[in-house]
């Protein structure tokens, strides 16, 4: 007797066995052939990186030892997915495919098109089945939380019992041979199941008491946050494990004054958040390329100063606190979302670049790059949804407030050692300035308030007209979300006043922190 053809199942960015829906389908059919496959094309593209690929690396070498151990041993392929696809299909008679639904870029997007054309044209069937709470082909935003939160509360998906084939192997190549360059990262999170449940299992219980109030700043953020944000780009660990296990914790706390409770609001609201920002570029795959509201086209210049660019890349535009920030991000692949933001509003404003040109670099220096929050948060912070409110961080202000003992910023700024506290935000102001400005240190490339105010006034200019305010409109319909006054979900409809106007977010809401 012939034995059945095996199932192929497709891991992307789904890298784990627990709580796999598409695993499970797969094994409750029949044998399974579990494939990764690492695509040397993507691996070029302008907002990746080798940081981002040696996190990869180590999930998916982590991947193949559980599924080696449950029997079905992970086959790993180099190369362009559907020409792989098809050598799997003729080696191994496969007519069935499952993964689970990807939102990615707009290379992902177009790839998986291609795979469908594939699939179809071979008589494949491929299955696609959810693991987050992002929808596919949504018509608006009334009723998504309901949707999200049912996916969220169901049961975990239990790891499978595998009938496994003899298809297993393959190496994975290293950063150079995918023509990666050179990108040190010393204090690069590692990757892999068993750090995710680390990291998860320390914040739950010791770290994240402090996570409220803590995430602001870039320095005690740093412990206080959960870093789970790679692990759930990569899918070493569900965004639903990691629901439950908050809401574990929150019955645990429940009745306690130490913190706890506050804490664990917040990264609830937070989880969830990511599943709002991902839901916008599923809506809108555009988000990548072009203004959500069309009216900011050509605002900025399309070719970014290079000059300007090149300095804030290298955290050397002479405003300590974002030098500082953007330097403790290219040694750790990490930062906390307040400083993310203020290093994209100061791109945006005061050095008047594109969001596409900064957007593109913050991408590859990024270990926790995920485009469904990557560009919608872009774009939200260089003011080009239409339905935000204009945030222009006034980068002085938030070295005083987020560091106001100079630790972080002298942290990564050692020229900077000597100047004086009430200085040291502002070194161009102090009376020893000249010991350090040109010579160890970079004067400012712009005056900051005088920068921010232009930048205001061309950004505020934009949104004077009807036509403006129509297109707006529409565009909270569709992505804004449905908020109540404390800021959480709601189910429902949205009231009529939020469909007219953006929903104004309470302070902090519209943080990611992970």
């Amino acid at each position: 007797m012939t034995d059945p053809a095996p199932i192929l199942v497709w891991f992307k960015r789904d890298l784990r066995v627990a709580d796999h829906p598409a695993l499970a389908r797969a094994a409750a059919l029949g044998p399974v052939l579990p494939v990764y496959i690492v695509e040397p094309e993507y691996w070029q593209l302008r907002d990746v990186s080798a940081r981002q690929w040696a996190f990869t690396r180590e999930c998916v070498a982590d991947l193949s030892r559980e599924l080696a151990a449950l029997g079905a041993p992970l086959r790993i392929e180099t190369g362009e997915a559907v020409a792989v696809l098809e050598r799997l299909r003729a080696a191994h008679g496969i007519t069935r495919m499952i993964s689970h639904e990807e939102t990615g870029n707009g290379w992902t997007y177009a790839r998986d098109r291609a795979v469908a054309d594939w699939a179809r044209t071979q008589g494949v069937a491929w299955e696609e089945l959810a693991q987050s709470g992002v929808v596919r082909r949504l018509n608006g935003r009334d009723g998504w939380a309901r949707t999200r939160d049912r996916f969220m509360a169901q049961p975990q998906v239990a790891v499978p019992v595998l009938r496994g084939v003899d298809g297993g192997g393959g190496a994975l190549p290293d950063a150079a041979a995918l023509g990666l360059a050179d990108d040190p990262c010393p204090g690069r999170q590692r990757g892999g199941r068993d750090e995710a449940l680390s990291l998860m299992g320390g914040f739950l219980t010791e770290r994240g008491r402090t996570y409220r109030a803590a995430m602001a700043n870039p320095l005690d953020g740093a412990e206080a946050c959960s870093r789970l944000s790679p692990h759930l780009a990569l899918g070493t660990l569900s965004g639903r494990e990691a629901v439950q296990a908050a809401a574990v914790r929150m019955a645990e706390v429940k009745g306690t004054r130490d913190g706890w409770i506050g804490a664990m609001k917040s990264f609830e609201a937070r989880l969830a958040w990511r599943d709002h920002f991902m839901q916008k570029l599923e809506d809108a795959p555009r988000l990548e390329h072009a203004c959500l509201h069309s009216a900011y086209e050509g605002l900025r210049p399309a070719v970014p100063d290079p000059v300007r660019l090149a300095a804030w890349a290298k955290g050397e535009t002479g405003l300590p606190f974002v030098d500082a920030c953007m330097r403790s991000l290219i040694a750790t692949g990490w930062l906390n979302f307040r400083a993310r933001a203020m290093l994209v509003a100061v791109a945006s404003y005061h050095l008047w670049l594109d969001w596409r040109a900064s957007g593109t670099i913050l991408g590859r220096y990024f270990t926790d790059f995920e485009p469904g929050i990557h560009w919608p948060q872009v774009q939200m912070q260089s003011g080009t949804t239409g339905m935000n409110t204009v945030r222009i961080y006034n980068p002085v202000k938030q070295g005083h407030d987020n560091d106001p003992e100079g630790v972080f910023t002298r942290r990564w700024l050692p020229e900077l050692a000597g100047v004086p506290d009430r200085y040291l935000q502002e070194p161009w102001r102090w009376e020893g300035a000249g010991t350090v400005l040109d010579r160890a240190y970079p004067a400012p490339i712009v005056e900051p308030k005088a920068a921010a105010a232009a930048a205001r006034d061309k950004v505020w200019a934009v949104r004077r007209g009807e036509a403006f305010r129509s297109e707006a409109a529409r565009v909270v319909e569709k992505h804004a979300s449905r908020k109540d006054a404390q800021g959480r979900f709601v189910n429902d409809r949205a009231p009529r006043k939020t469909r007219r106007r953006a929903p104004k977010a309470p302070p902090g809401q519209m943080s990611l922190d992970l």
